[in-house]
This record gives structure tokens, C-alpha cells and sequence, in this order.
């Protein structure tokens, strides 16, 4: 998926204005049901249902039986409309089957493995759900409730680690660029399938002649030794992943805290 669009691509202070609830401005005359909550929420299911190109002011007016210059009483333009929809979807609560592993510290709350574990599942079904995110540059986020509420509850998460302020950071970064790559990855896989037509077995299979002729010539023996479970459909490489990556945070962790 090509990255289309970016974060603080607008007003930055008008955005922030907005996220926080000190700049929406009250439209003249009355306007009953339309708010900026109305407007982020069906911007927002557009995305979703037909990507983030198809969020315009005036397919939002239309969604929303209004007029254009309406929507501009609540929000300056598209990209600081952007800001607030990445908010608004980072401060969704997602609920997650329980797999936690570590132990939970003494006051109670979870360790910081479970931390980190449940914020990185909670990201991947994220961009599930809202796939749009992947094309959208975020190097420069713009900050609020839902992005700060997340860093808060990860770092609240981290604490007594013993990291230092900006490894703490650090580890956020981390298991984001680790998320967002094997979410991208799903994606793709996704949208080459549907835009050929043709399915994951049906793709393979077609290689399948060619592929065994080479592994049988001896120039690739590691490959050609690999049992049939190498590729296996069900193994979860996301978890396995997650798992290596908390392993060697844990050295680290020990190193300090032990």
C-alpha cells in the first residue's frame, strides 16, 4: 500500500484546537445532529469501507444530508479532518482474548511484558480494522487523546523496568515498526489477491512444477531440506515475532533491574 497521506498535513494548532476540545467553533443558526463528533464518525466508516481517498467534504456532506460549507463550520479542511480521524481510532477500546505470560508486579497491575504483549495485539487489530492507517505517514503525529491516552497507558505499563526516558520511548517505536510491517505485509497480501484474482493455493501451485525441478538439481539444499510444515498456513509469525522481540527487551530489563 503506497503512503498517501500524512499526519499534521494541515493546521496544526487548528487540528490540536479540535482534538481537544477547545476549537470547535459554534455554527450560526441551528444545525440539529450535525457536530464534529457526527462528521469524524462518518468519515471514519467511509475510510473503512472504501479506503481513505473516498473521505471528501463533499461525499461527507452527502453522507450526512448537509451542506458542504456546513461541514467547514466544524472543521477547517480534509487534512486536519485526517488528524481527528486517527485520533479518534487510536482511542478506540479493543478487547483481546487474554494470552498474558508475565507476572503480574506486586500493586496489581500486569507486568511489562503483558503490557507490551496486549498494546501490540491491540495495534494489529487496529490496522485490521481500519486498514486506511497503513497510508498514512505518521513520523509526525499530531497529539491527542487517543495517541496520548495509548503512550500513557504503555509507559504507565513500563514503569520499573529501568529504562532510561528514551529507551522507554524507544520500545514504543519498536513494537510499532514492528506491528505496522507485519500489518502491512497482511494487507498486501490481500489487495495482490484480489486485484489477480487468483488465491494463495492456486498462486503457489502454479509454481510448484518449476520449484521442484530446482530443489531437486543440489544448488539449494538448506531450502530443499526444509520439512513441509516450513510454510505452513497457521503458524503464526506475528506471535512468534512479538515473543523473540519481548525476549530480548527481557535480557535488558534484567540487566537492570537484577
Amino acid at each position: 500500500m503506497t503512503t498517501t497521506e500524512s499526519s499534521g498535513g494541515g493546521d496544526v494548532s487548528r487540528s490540536l484546537e479540535l482534538l481537544w476540545g477547545t476549537g470547535e467553533r459554534a455554527a450560526r443558526g441551528p444545525k440539529p445532529g450535525l457536530s464534529l463528533g457526527r462528521i469524524v464518525t462518518a468519515a471514519v466508516a467511509i475510510a473503512d469501507a472504501e479506503g481513505l481517498a473516498a473521505v471528501s467534504m463533499r461525499r461527507l456532506s452527502a453522507e450526512l444530508g448537509a451542506g458542504t460549507m456546513s461541514l467547514y463550520r466544524h472543521v477547517p479542511g480534509r487534512a486536519e479532518l485526517v488528524d481527528l480521524m486517527l485520533d479518534r481510532v487510536q482511542g478506540e477500546p479493543v478487547r483481546l482474548p487474554r494470552q498474558d505470560t508475565a507476572v503480574p508486579r506486586e500493586d496489581g497491575a500486569p507486568g511489562w511484558r503483558a503490557t507490551v504483549e496486549t498494546a501490540a495485539r491491540a495495534e494489529l487489530a487496529l490496522y485490521r480494522a481500519h486498514p486506511w492507517l497503513l497510508s498514512v505517514n505518521q513520523t509526525r503525529p499530531v497529539l491527542g487523546p487517543g495517541a496520548v491516552g495509548g503512550m500513557e497507558a504503555m509507559l504507565a505499563g513500563l514503569t520499573g523496568t529501568g529504562l532510561t526516558d528514551p529507551e522507554l520511548i524507544s520500545v514504543i517505536v519498536m513494537v510499532s515498526g514492528y506491528v505496522s510491517g507485519v500489518a502491512r505485509s497482511h494487507l498486501q497480501t490481500v489487495e495482490a489477491r484480489t486485484a489477480s484474482g487468483v488465491g494463495d493455493d492456486e498462486f503457489w501451485q502454479s509454481q510448484e512444477p518449476v520449484l521442484t525441478e530446482v530443489m531437486s538439481s543440489g544448488r539449494y539444499p538448506v531450502m530443499a531440506g526444509l520439512s513441509a510444515e516450513a510454510f505452513a498456513p497457521d503458524f503464526d509469525h506475528f506471535e512468534f515475532g512479538l515473543q523473540r522481540l519481548l525476549d530480548g527487551l527481557a535480557v535488558l530489563v534484567e540487566q537492570r533491574t537484577g
